[in-house]
């Protein structure tokens, strides 16, 4: 499986939302699902499913899927290029 495409699962998983409802549109509160407690199992199921540890100023400073992309990036995790 690609990175982008285990980022979106991780994302519909946690946050219980349809897969085409996770895009670089997505931002934290943006939906009711993805509140403070959501945003902890989120990381928490990140942090697993890429195998790392987020720092706590990325866990704040993830805002949206498109930043979540760029902070796992930051840890070596590879992105293929989105086309659009």
């Amino acid at each position: 499986m690609r990175n982008n495409e285990k980022l979106q699962e991780i994302f519909s998983k946690a946050l219980e939302l349809p897969l085409e409802k996770i895009n670089d549109d997505l931002a934290y509160t943006s939906v009711p699902q993805w509140d403070s407690v959501s945003h902890m199992a989120l990381i928490a199921a990140l942090d697993e499913g890429f195998g790392l540890m987020i720092e706590t100023d990325d866990v704040i400073g993830m805002s949206s899927f498109g930043k979540a992309r760029e902070i796992l990036a930051k840890y070596g995790v590879a992105f293929e290029t989105v086309t659009v």
